[in-house]
């Protein structure tokens, strides 16, 4: 996590302290490739790497400036941490938390059982779990982790109001919600309210594996060619809907490998009624044949199961960076994929 934040930080102090503008956090949590419109060249590097600064094309998000609790227009490694922390959260496992600290049972915590739960929700997440008290690369920052990001914010100046369970769970919702919104508006850079297709297959690579990336970005550059994809136009809710199938990529795993193995292959309504009927998330038409194209490694109409699940899974380990036992399931279905 001190790579990440030192790669885009672009801000130092006379002191010598690395700060992130809001621009720079963009960039350090939305995997993008340059828009397939932009005709941006990508010069000395290898093919699918992320070349710093990696400009996201849409405006810097008011939402995230919430996060600069000092309002000087700069976020520090605690405030970031305190950011990453929260898109590591699972709604579920917030509930669970914030029950047990909700003593009184009024629905409400106050500031100490708040910073509680957040310190057990990054216990959870094996990057910031590391950073306890605010510690970066051996040096104590000015304020402990539980300091920083959206504690006023949530409680005000003076820390006395509490804080209600349903409140913070939509404010996880909106903080998701906003990253997804400045994603798809970076492939949507001319702002005509839909991508093409070949820029929603970028959106589904841009966490693949470097030694993976080449040949999915071959079949990225194939739909071009393709007369059934090449005019097709994915809106934002289509967009948001595959991003919901993401979080419920574990039953959705075990639904595709499982049907997958009694069947022998696994077609686009088979995909789509996995979709529907176990993660409750409708898939157009559109949105599937895409993900088809680009995951039907040998074109026989079957999606390649495995490596579908493996670029996904990376997505979501890039946003929230759970612990690894979390995928045991996951990486159980891949290994007997495999086989």
């Amino acid at each position: 996590m001190n790579q990440v934040f030192d790669y885009f930080a672009s801000y130092r102090t006379p002191e010598g302290d690395v700060l992130m503008t809001p621009g720079d956090l963009m960039r350090a949590l939305v995997p993008v490739f340059p828009p397939s419109g932009s005709n941006r060249v990508r010069e000395g590097s290898l093919r699918g790497e992320w070349v710093k600064p990696g400009e996201l094309h849409c405006p810097p998000s008011k939402f995230f400036m919430l996060f600069d609790t000092n309002n000087d227009g700069l976020i520090s490694f605690p405030e970031y941490i305190f950011f990453v922390t929260l898109l590591s959260i699972p709604e579920s496992s917030f509930s669970v938390a914030f029950k047990m600290f909700d003593l009184d049972h009024n629905g409400e915590i106050d500031r100490e059982e708040f910073k509680k739960v957040m310190t057990l929700m990054r216990s959870q997440n094996k990057q910031a779990a590391r950073h306890r008290d605010g510690l970066r690369l051996g040096l104590k920052v000015a304020e402990p982790v539980e300091n920083g990001g959206l504690v006023e914010y949530f409680f005000g100046q003076d820390g006395k109001t509490c804080l209600k369970h349903d409140t913070f769970v939509q404010f996880l919702r909106d903080l998701h919600e906003e990253i997804l919104k400045l994603e798809f508006s970076h492939y949507d850079y001319k702002g005509h309210g839909t991508i093409s297709a070949k820029d929603f297959a970028l959106s589904l690579v841009a966490s693949a594996d470097i030694s993976d990336i080449s040949k999915l970005l071959d079949r990225v550059d194939e739909i071009d060619k393709e007369s059934h994809l090449k005019d097709v136009r994915i809106t934002f809710e289509e967009f948001k809907s595959f991003a919901e199938l993401r979080k419920k990529l574990q039953p959705f795993s075990l639904a595709i490998f499982s049907y997958g193995k009694v069947n022998g292959v696994l077609t686009k309504k088979d995909f789509q009624r996995a979709a529907s009927k176990v993660c409750e998330v409708s898939l157009t038409d559109n949105v599937v044949d895409i993900i088809f194209h680009v995951f039907d490694t040998n074109r026989d109409g079957s999606l390649s199961s495995d490596e579908f699940v493996k670029v996904v899974q990376r997505r979501e380990r890039d946003d929230s960076q759970p612990k690894a036992e979390s995928k045991g399931l996951i990486s159980c279905l891949l290994s007997c994929a495999a086989k």
